[in-house]
C-alpha cells in the first residue's frame, strides 16, 4: 500500500496537480468516475472487463488521494469502519444452509 501511494503522489507531483486535489475536487472527481464505473452497467448485464477494472482504478486513484490530502493512513480508516459496521452490522448465528 505504501509503495502505491507513494507512486501515486509522485505521478502527481510530476504534474502539479496538488493544488487542484483538495477535498472538495477529489470528492468531485470520485464521484464522476463512480458515475462512469456505473455507466458500464447501465442498460445491459454484459459489460468489457478491461474498461470496468480501468474506471474502478480511476475511483481508487482519486479515494487514495483524497486520503492523502486529508492526511489520513487508508489502511487505518478502513479498519476503523471496519470495526464500525461489525458493530452495527453483527454476523447472523441463525444461517440457514
Amino acid at each position: 500500500m505504501e509503495e502505491l501511494m507513494k507512486e501515486l503522489i509522485k505521478f502527481q507531483s510530476e504534474r502539479d496537480w496538488k493544488r487542484y486535489h483538495t477535498p472538495e475536487n477529489l470528492a468531485k472527481s470520485i464521484s464522476i468516475e463512480a458515475a462512469e464505473l456505473l455507466e458500464h452497467f447501465q442498460w445491459q448485464k454484459e459489460y468489457d472487463k478491461n474498461e470496468v477494472v480501468d474506471e474502478l482504478a480511476d475511483v481508487l486513484n482519486y479515494c487514495f488521494l483524497m486520503a492523502d490530502a486529508l492526511d489520513v493512513d487508508v489502511k487505518e480508516i478502513v479498519l476503523n469502519k471496519m470495526k464500525k459496521n461489525a458493530i452495527k452490522y453483527p454476523p447472523k448465528t441463525d444461517l440457514k444452509d
